[in-house]
């Protein structure tokens, strides 16, 4: 089985590119949603822990934490060493499913793939990109985000030339969703009919 790591800056279009895989029949785990479920159950009471008053009734209240750990390096560190085995974890558990089921190809969306030394865990990368306007214009649209946190969130992340730079495969989704879906399509066709070389048995 492939394993394809799909991962993109904000507001590139990353969820919307894996939806497109899964529409193509392309079982994918994704991180953020993995996060949410974490955040309800086994992670709530270790970031409660670590981040007094952070959970409401037992689960992580996503705006409290992101009060205490964004912009703050040493809190976001200690953040991620709780989340990130779990989230690991749950990756693999999906990945031996999968491929006990025999698919040939399964995702692994990580936003922050190549961040967190993700690289290593997939044999190929999808990276989702966008041209810089287009992307400030997404985030910006969202409720809540402002210049200083979109400022924030993009100096933790690799610049999206140096991760295009690193891909096996770019989705371009500023060309609009019917080209993004034939990038996707064109994937699929590639790699399932790649079972060699890099493939994980």
């Amino acid at each position: 089985m492939i394993v394809l790591g799909l991962t993109g800056s904000i507001g590139m279009g990353k969820s919307t590119t894996a939806k497109m895989f899964a529409e193509a029949g392309v079982p994918v785990h994704d991180s953020d949603e993995a996060v949410h479920r974490l955040y309800a159950g086994k992670a709530a009471p270790l970031v409660e822990a670590a981040f007094p008053g952070t959970t409401i009734a037992g689960v992580v209240d996503r705006a409290r934490l992101g009060e205490r750990v964004l912009g703050d390096g040493a809190a976001l560190k200690r953040l991620e060493v709780i989340i990130h085995p779990l989230v690991r974890a749950d990756a693999d558990a999906f990945l031996a499913k999968h491929r006990n089921a025999g698919e040939s190809i399964a995702i692994l969306d990580i936003p922050l793939l190549f961040e967190t030394g993700g690289r290593n865990r997939v044999d190929k990368v999808v990276v989702v990109t966008a041209p810089a306007d287009v992307q400030r214009q997404r985030v910006l649209a969202r409720p809540g985000m402002t210049e200083e946190k979109l400022a924030s969130i993009l100096a933790r992340q690799v610049p999206d030339a140096e991760k295009r730079r690193q891909a096996d495969f770019v989705v371009d989704t500023g060309q609009g969703l019917d080209a993004a879906r034939a990038a996707v399509a064109a994937i699929v066709a590639e790699l399932s009919g790649d079972k060699s070389g890099k493939a994980r048995s």
